[in-house]
């Protein structure tokens, strides 16, 4: 079972915070392969949403208010679990709880996101659509996605 929480930058521990970014490094610079700057100043502004098994960090998004990161809706980004938890469908739970904490915090149902390509139909199966054509970003295909 994981035990969602949600906190601003400010109520981050030390340890969370670098727990948080050593899942990030491990699965999108490592694992993925790609080198790209992951502290990027936006942290700050965003709301952190937190899954917990036992006490270790396996999932991981945050999320923004409209004009935050895209101008036009709220936005989910940095969607992450851990490459040993991912048979439990803890991506799921951390996007449930990411779109209910944009609902709950931003008061809106209209959110963008920047997916993977390979990712789409997990995406889809959230609710989310595809908006123009695939990209490159950080030289993996993206595409942009809406859910409304």
């Amino acid at each position: 079972m994981l035990r969602i929480t949600v906190k601003t930058f400010n109520q981050l521990t030390k340890k969370t915070l670098y727990d948080l970014l050593q899942l990030r490094s491990e699965v999108f610079v490592v694992e993925q392969d790609c080198v790209y700057q992951d502290i990027d100043n936006k942290d700050q502004k965003a709301l952190h949403v937190l899954g917990y098994k036992e006490e270790k960090i396996v999932a991981y998004t945050r999320i923004f208010k409209a004009g935050d990161y895209f101008k036009e809706a709220a936005s989910i980004g940095r969607v992450v679990v851990a490459k040993n938890e991912r048979q439990h469908r803890y991506g799921y739970d951390i996007m449930e709880a990411s779109i209910s904490a944009i609902r709950d915090n931003y008061n809106t149902e209209v959110i963008l996101i920047s997916a993977q390509t390979y990712l789409k139909k997990f995406y889809n199966n959230l609710g989310f659509f595809e908006i123009g054509k695939e990209y490159l970003e950080d030289g993996i295909p993206h595409i942009k996605m809406k859910k409304s």
